[in-house]
């Protein structure tokens, strides 16, 4: 599951994770909360609770709360009620005056994807989850602690509890942080580990996205100066000579946002570039392969 402010780029960094995931012949699901399915739309698809297939092993759902919530309801209650209730207006009230519970069945469903999904379908080795922005994905996250000291040992509670030791369990759940230098996002993204620090849940990599790509250093801009003294018909040097400061001064500002990662996060940091040339399945390709080139370097 990814988590991060709003605009760091996570959609981008599942896009990528799940097509290296494929890649490698891993059968790989990606859950989309954003009911545009950016993901899915990059392939032609607008899938809903069923997974649909992108590519060679690689399906999409979406993870709608409503719909995940009536997903379940259709597990325990006989069809010709549950029309009656869908219909009713007192539920559609009571649906959109409790996100709560939609969140819930939203880390519900993703549960039952992995620890009961039948037997007759082929498991998926991984899920990617492209959670909402930090605070409505927070809520997303706490929902089964917080369900499970409320309802105690009845039907709810009981399940909520299930739900919760699984996302507790490192060998099957891991968290991942998407971040940029931004001193916002950063700070969003300490306040995010500190949280799920506070649930016990680990978090197994930090991502700082959209780095500069270091085109320019020191030498560069002192020969831009140089030559564009030396000739006049170079009339831009100046100009060009101030890109390469603003992206070195950029590229100071990910150092210190690096190191303060690495200071008072215990995960491994994977650093993607910024691609401005592409974008969708091009861009998830991209960081694919930058995926591809830190996973093979050590450990």
């Amino acid at each position: 599951m990814t988590l991060g402010k709003g605009g760091v780029g996570r959609t981008s960094v599942v896009a990528a994770m799940a097509s290296f995931a494929a890649g490698r012949g891993m059968n790989t699901l990606v859950m989309e909360t954003d009911p545009q399915r950016p993901i899915a739309a990059s392939y032609g698809q607008m899938p809903g609770l069923e997974p649909v297939a992108l590519r060679h092993r690689l399906w999409s759902l979406f993870l709608g709360g409503q719909e995940s919530l009536e997903d379940y309801l259709g597990m325990v209650v006989s069809r010709s009620i549950l029309r009656a209730v869908f219909a009713s207006k007192l539920y559609q009230y009571f649906v959109n005056a409790a996100p709560a519970l939609r969140e819930l069945t939203m880390m519900g469903k993703i549960y039952h994807e992995i620890e009961r999904r039948p037997k007759n379908k082929p498991p998926w080795d991984v899920i990617m989850v492209d959670a909402p922005a930090s605070g409505q994905a927070l809520g997303m996250v706490k929902m089964p602690f917080v369900a499970h000291e409320t309802f105690g040992g009845g039907i709810v509670g009981r399940e909520a509890g299930e739900v919760a030791r699984f996302f507790r369990d490192p060998r099957k759940c891991a968290m991942v942080l998407v971040t940029t230098a931004d001193a916002l996002a950063l700070s969003e993204s300490l306040e995010i580990y500190h949280a799920l620090e506070h649930l016990q849940l680990a978090i197994a990599a930090v991502v700082l996205n959209r780095a500069s790509p270091g085109i320019f250093d020191a030498e560069d801009i002192t020969r831009m100066i140089a030559r564009g003294s030396r000739n006049a018909r170079l009339k831009h040097a100046d100009e060009l000579a101030e890109i390469a400061r603003a992206d070195l001064r950029r590229r100071n500002k990910e150092r210190r946002a690096l190191d303060i990662i690495q200071r008072q996060i215990a995960a491994p940091v994977a650093r993607f570039t910024e691609h401005l040339d592409c974008s969708g399945r091009s861009l998830g390709a991209a960081l694919a392969a930058e995926l591809a080139v830190f996973n093979s370097g050590p450990s």
